[in-house]
């Protein structure tokens, strides 16, 4: 008799009390134990110790098999079982073999893309070097004289040097006694803030915004410059600039624009009285230095410019090591700091355009703006949800001395008493606001109204917005 199980004679056999099916103790219990005690061959229940029953048998020894009983046959047996072990060790060396064959195969093609990136990176370095010196030909009045754009970092002329040494005398000396003026606005005008007025613009992609003497400048990626009045609430003059506008800047009754193919443009009444062409590639932004008379410009090709508004010229240029994305002058003018790619803020000396200090934040600077208690900025990465706040008087990492959670911002902007920082993003706009008694952050407005551009207006009492629909709003307290 044979298990049903394994096709041979059992050694301790046991048979099924519902089906009569014979089987091996060990096998069927494993079996069973596999199978949640279902009997083979049937879907019914099997207890292993209430339906097997033993089978007593005499003790015989087990003949072998036919096959196994002479030396011809043994050898047989043997030779088969060579045989089979061959022909699986010539298979295995072939696979082996193969294998082998596509791993050289693969490792070729990584060192070869391995080599042809960076050879691409090297060109794409060297050809982003070769852009940002190039000598191009503005259309400014020195340009139109025959006179070629330097390429090598320059310092300012003496004249200029005494300019910015003299306004930094001036406001160092006012800004250590200055106290906070008359009628600016307090905690709780702060806290009250909320949408008093908006109204749609013509430019309809909006990406910038400057604010001042209750005027809003708004450039826009659709090639239009809106002039916006706060009071009036309405738009008084409409400029077709004719390519991308991406930064704005207001000096004075001038207002200043960048564009996409790296032209620095300056309005006067809505006449274009100064034009530079000095950036290969986008202009990211644009600052005044508090005396007036310098602009700065930062581009994606590496360099930061300095033009003399006065004489509408250009008078200075440097270079970073990575594109530059944003750029703010201090509030007395002796430093020019400007935003990279990399995640750094360079601080560079104003007279000099030597670097004095690099700020690690670790993500494309997406903003950035000195306070006016003279030793704290503010800035931002590009992707991330928070402000970060430096302080000057540190070097470093180290610098970095609070980090305020906002949700995501594209533009930030302080009051002049350096209490309030307003931002502006996708996720709304937070007001932080910083109180000297108790040293101590809190946020006193969070409101959900996307935005890309946010600055202060008249004693704080207002926050000019402006969203990338091109709807400029004033957010103010409401009167009862």
């Amino acid at each position: 008799m044979l298990c049903a199980l394994s096709g041979e004679i059992p050694e301790e056999p046991v048979v099924s009390k519902k089906t009569g099916v014979l089987f091996e103790k060990r096998l069927i219990l494993k079996y069973l134990e596999e199978h949640n005690n279902i009997e083979p061959g049937t879907t019914e229940e099997l207890d292993p110790e209430t339906d097997l029953l033993p089978i007593k048998t005499s003790r015989v020894v087990r003949p072998r098999p036919p096959n196994f009983t002479s030396i011809p046959s043994l050898l047989k047996a043997f030779q088969d079982e060579w045989d089979a072990l061959v022909l699986e060790t010539y298979t295995t060396r072939e696979q082996l073999a193969r294998v082998r064959e596509e791993l050289a195969t693969a490792l070729y093609q990584h060192d070869a893309a391995v080599r042809v990136i960076a050879r691409l990176t090297r060109e794409r370095d060297e050809a982003r070097e070769a852009l940002a010196r190039l000598t191009v030909t503005g259309a400014a009045p020195a340009a139109q004289n025959g006179e070629a754009m330097a390429v090598d970092s320059e310092s300012l002329s003496e004249g200029l040097v005494e300019h910015v040494n003299e306004v930094q005398q001036q406001l160092m000396k006012t800004r250590k006694k200055r106290p906070i003026p008359q009628g600016w606005a307090t905690a709780d005008d702060v806290a009250a803030l909320q949408q008093v007025a908006y109204t749609d613009l013509n430019v309809t992609q909006a990406s910038s915004l400057d604010l001042e003497n209750e005027c809003a400048a708004v450039g826009g990626l659709d090639g239009k410059l809106d002039i916006y009045s706060v009071v009036a609430n309405k738009v008084e003059r409409t400029l077709d600039i004719g390519e991308p506008v991406t930064a704005t800047e207001w000096t004075g009754t001038k207002v200043v624009i960048g564009t996409a193919k790296g032209w620095v443009k300056v309005y006067d009444a809505g006449r274009e009285s100064a034009t530079f062409q000095t950036h290969a590639g986008p202009v990211t932004g644009l600052a005044v230095h508090p005396g007036g008379r310098i602009l700065a410009s930062v581009g994606v090709d590496k360099s930061f410019v300095f033009y003399d508004l006065e004489t509408g010229e250009r008078v200075a240029r440097g270079y970073a090591d990575a594109a530059l994305t944003t750029c703010a002058f201090h509030p007395d003018g002796n430093l020019f700091a400007a935003g990279t790619q990399t995640g750094h803020i360079l601080v560079f000396h104003t007279t000099t355009l030597e670097q004095a200090e690099s700020f690690p934040l670790g993500t494309p600077i997406q903003a950035l703006a000195f306070s006016e208690n003279g030793f704290w900025f503010a800035a931002t990465g590009k992707g991330t949800s928070s402000v970060t706040i430096f302080d000057l008087r540190k070097s470093g990492a180290a610098a970095a001395v609070k980090e305020l959670q906002t949700g995501e911002v594209l533009s930030i902007s302080w009051d002049y008493t350096g209490q309030y920082l307003a931002t502006g993003g996708g996720t709304g706009v937070t007001v932080q606001m910083y109180t000297k008694a108790t040293k101590s952050w809190s946020e006193p407005v969070r409101l959900g109204m996307p935005v890309v551009g946010v600055k202060w207006g008249g004693e704080a009492k207002r926050l000019v917005v402006v969203s990338r629909e091109g709807v400029v709003s004033v957010l103010g307290k409401k009167e009862e």
